[in-house]
């Protein structure tokens, strides 16, 4: 994996990763390029296989996974989930930044690989927040909201790890959080 050292976000749905990662795609398109992860779960309205996600069969995935293509896969809500080298390639090839969307189990995978990227956990101000956002979102069943918050606490758990991650920012502030990102990356 040559090029610019990556960038792996991590933290729980419902945080704001994706919110700051637009605004940051969309002010510096030409410096950061995000990467692609596969999913085999069902698009929801509005994405767009190759963009939002490859949306893939299990089967696909276990075949690329077996060969040896995935830099990190786990498994969330009985769907697959993960980054392929040549969704990190793609971004390196533009001579972009890559800025990877990574769960708990994947910054543990991706600290056994070689890739060095600078680890950001984006975390919400409290689980109470963020049982909110996932509701206001509308996207869930209760089943799976709740599979959300519960996959949440363990993220947040997990992730006071001492040096797991390089930058915490608390999501309490869009505007806060994101000059916060846009400091440590810009450097």
């Amino acid at each position: 994996m040559q090029g610019p050292r990556p960038v792996v976000l991590s933290g729980p749905s419902g945080a704001g990763k994706s919110t700051l990662l637009k605004k940051l795609l969309k002010d510096y398109d030409n410096i950061f390029g995000f990467s692609v992860s596969h999913t085999t779960r069902q698009p929801r309205p509005g994405e767009v296989n190759g963009k939002d996600y490859h949306f893939v069969t299990r089967e696909e995935m276990q075949k690329e996974i077996d060969a040896g293509e995935f830099i990190e896969h786990a498994e969330f809500s009985g769907n697959m989930y993960g980054t392929s080298k040549g969704a990190v390639q793609a971004v390196q090839a533009q001579s972009q930044i890559c800025v990877l969307d990574i769960d708990i189990q994947g910054v543990k995978n991706i600290k056994r690989t070689d890739l060095n990227p600078i680890y950001i956990s984006v975390q919400p101000p409290s689980i109470d927040i963020l049982e909110k956002r996932l509701r206001d979102r509308k996207t869930e069943t209760e089943d799976s909201l709740l599979k959300r918050l519960t996959a949440a606490r363990v993220d947040l758990e997990l992730s006071k790890e001492p040096g797991l991650f390089d930058l915490v920012i608390i999501n309490d502030d869009l505007e806060k959080a994101y000059s916060e990102l846009k400091e440590a990356l810009l450097e």
